[in-house]
């Protein structure tokens, strides 16, 4: 005989303690401590909310450094949603260029653009436009637009061309975008524009690198390195304080230095050319 069931535990009783009911202080202690569980779970989920905020709000609030005994020439862009500024203010801060939102896709022009462009003049700032291109629209329609908004004005800087994902049509084929850039900028340049093509650096990779080098950039980024690629002007901070600007604004550098900067206005300044077909006869409003 082994004697094994008579000697200790009748057989499933350990199992039968375990299971049985609670009693009610037993209870009420499981749930506080579910209860801390579930507030300690979310105090931590919150820490690290406010964290990653607190990092990407650094992120974006706080400029890259740029040194301005590399890039001496200072600027800044602006549209409607500026509002009314004193240019004379601007120029005083040190800024001495300009780029200006003219017109929007194939029929938008910024209501602020010839009143901006005569007091940036008169200011003695150096000025270009900048059209923000649609993906869904034809390329030489944006740029009748375009043009039919600039007039006869000189630019200094030239024109320049939005390309970015941000606010613009979904769903659009990229071999339709790249085709619909490459008539405008055709056009444009026809008319004797030398065309600045703006970008941030994912819409720089997705649009840009392949097709369009060459093209003076002007790359967005908040990286001290903006790009690993040639550029021309290099938007880094979208927060700026400059006197005369109630608001923030965006501010740019030039990437030369200032002999380079006076080689590159020789460059760039247009004196529009009269039509070259039917299609254009309403440019010169």
């Amino acid at each position: 005989m082994t004697g094994n069931t008579s000697s200790g535990n009748p057989p499933g009783r350990e199992t039968m303690e375990q299971e049985r009911p609670l009693t009610p202080a037993e209870r009420r202690r499981a749930k506080i401590r579910d209860i801390r569980m579930v507030l300690l779970f979310i105090g931590v989920s919150a820490m690290l909310v406010v964290a990653g905020w607190s990092a990407y709000n650094w992120y974006i609030k706080t400029p890259p450094y740029v040194d301005p005994q590399r890039y001496p020439v200072r600027g800044i862009d602006l549209s409607s949603h500026n509002g009314m500024l004193s240019f004379e203010g601007v120029r005083e801060d040190g800024i001495e260029f300009v780029f200006l939102k003219a017109s929007e896709g194939a029929d938008f022009r910024d209501t602020n653009f010839r009143l901006n462009y005569d007091k940036a003049r008169k200011a003695d700032l150096k000025v270009g436009a900048y059209h923000y291109f649609r993906f869904d629209k034809d390329g030489v329609s944006q740029a009748l637009n375009l043009l039919r908004t600039i007039g006869a004005r000189q630019l200094d800087l030239g024109i320049a061309v939005d390309v970015e994902d941000a606010g613009n049509a979904r769903g659009v084929p990229r071999d339709s975008i790249r085709e619909r850039l490459s008539e405008m900028i055709d056009y444009l340049n026809l008319r004797g524009y030398r065309v600045t093509i703006y970008s941030n650096r994912d819409g720089y990779y997705d649009y840009l690198k392949e097709d369009f080098r060459g093209f003076p950039l002007w790359i967005c980024s908040f990286q001290s390195v903006p790009i690993n690629d040639d550029w021309t002007f290099w938007q880094y901070y979208h927060h700026g304080k400059v006197k005369g600007i109630k608001g923030e604004v965006d501010l740019n550098v030039f990437s030369g230095s200032r002999k380079e900067w006076e080689e590159y206005l020789r460059q760039s300044t247009v004196t529009p050319r009269p039509a070259v077909s039917s299609r254009v006869s309403e440019e010169n409003e």
